[in-house]
This record gives C-alpha cells, sequence and structure tokens, in this order.
C-alpha cells in the first residue's frame, strides 16, 4: 500500500463540480492499494501517517505530529499510485487492486483515521474527482507499506 502524505494549509475535493470533502491545516493522503495489500498494511500506514512528525515547533523544527494539534486528514483513493512504467509510454495499472478489494481497504483506513479522533474529510472511490491544495512547505512524503 502507498500513501502520499501532503502538508497543506487547506485541500478540497470536488465531484460533479460539488465538494464532497474539505480541510483546513492538515494532511492530504493519496492511497494507493495493490493487490496483495491486507489491513496490516493500513494499520501500518495509519499508524505511521498520525505520528510522522512533519509539523513545525515553536523553533521551526519538525517535531509534532496530527496528533499533536486540532488538524484534519483528507482521504483521496488513488489507484494511479501503482503505475508500472517500465515498458513503453502508457502506464499499466495492473498492481492496482481490483475495486472491491480497493473499496474495502480505502474504507477500513478511513475508519481507522476517524477511531484515532482525527477529523476526517475523503473523497468519492472510483470517482473523477478534482483535488485542490495549498501545499505547506511545500512537505510531502511518500510511504510504502511494503518497505517497513
Amino acid at each position: 500500500m502507498r500513501a502520499i502524505i501532503q502538508r497543506v494549509k487547506q485541500a478540497s475535493v470536488e465531484v460533479d463540480k460539488k465538494i464532497v470533502g474539505s480541510i483546513n491545516h492538515g494532511l492530504l493522503i493519496f492511497l494507493g492499494v495493490t493487490h496483495d495489500d491486507t489491513e496490516t498494511d493500513v494499520d501500518y500506514l495509519v499508524k505511521k501517517i498520525l505520528n510522522m512528525r512533519i509539523f513545525e515547533d515553536a523553533e521551526g523544527k519538525m517535531n509534532h505530529s496530527l496528533l499533536d494539534f486540532d488538524y484534519e486528514l483528507l482521504s483521496v483513493s488513488q489507484f494511479t499510485l501503482h503505475a508500472n512504467t517500465k515498458k513503453g509510454n502508457r502506464p499499466s495499472f495492473t498492481d492496482s487492486a481490483k475495486p472491491k478489494q480497493a473499496e474495502s481497504l480505502y474504507i477500513y483506513f478511513n475508519e481507522r483515521v476517524k477511531k484515532a479522533g482525527i477529523h476526517l474529510e475523503t473523497g468519492v472511490f472510483a470517482a473523477m474527482m478534482d483535488v485542490s491544495l495549498i501545499n505547506d512547505g511545500p512537505v510531502t512524503i511518500s510511504l510504502d507499506s511494503k518497505n517497513k
């Protein structure tokens, strides 16, 4: 399972010209599921994301996590994170999980974030989405549950 973490001042997701999720200061997470991912991969990523010290302290050092503040999280499912670009110029998505499995793990991810007490907003699974954000920093970090 892969996650792209972006520290944001604000972010929103629009589907059919309607905002379906919006946050202020916090994290925008793009989540990609592959065919051999399980709830264990989700648990690892949720723990890592919520505890990652990427918010600045009073001295400007990244010493605080999302759990240290009343910040929010916007979760967006993105199967293209598992694109294979080795052959040709058109990406292959055969490494991405089938929709039923991916949606199940995406929902589980979101439930785990909520259970931690984080205000959560989401995109719409498998929808064509317009994502807007103001990246804070910019700070963008990539995580893969297979690289523990």
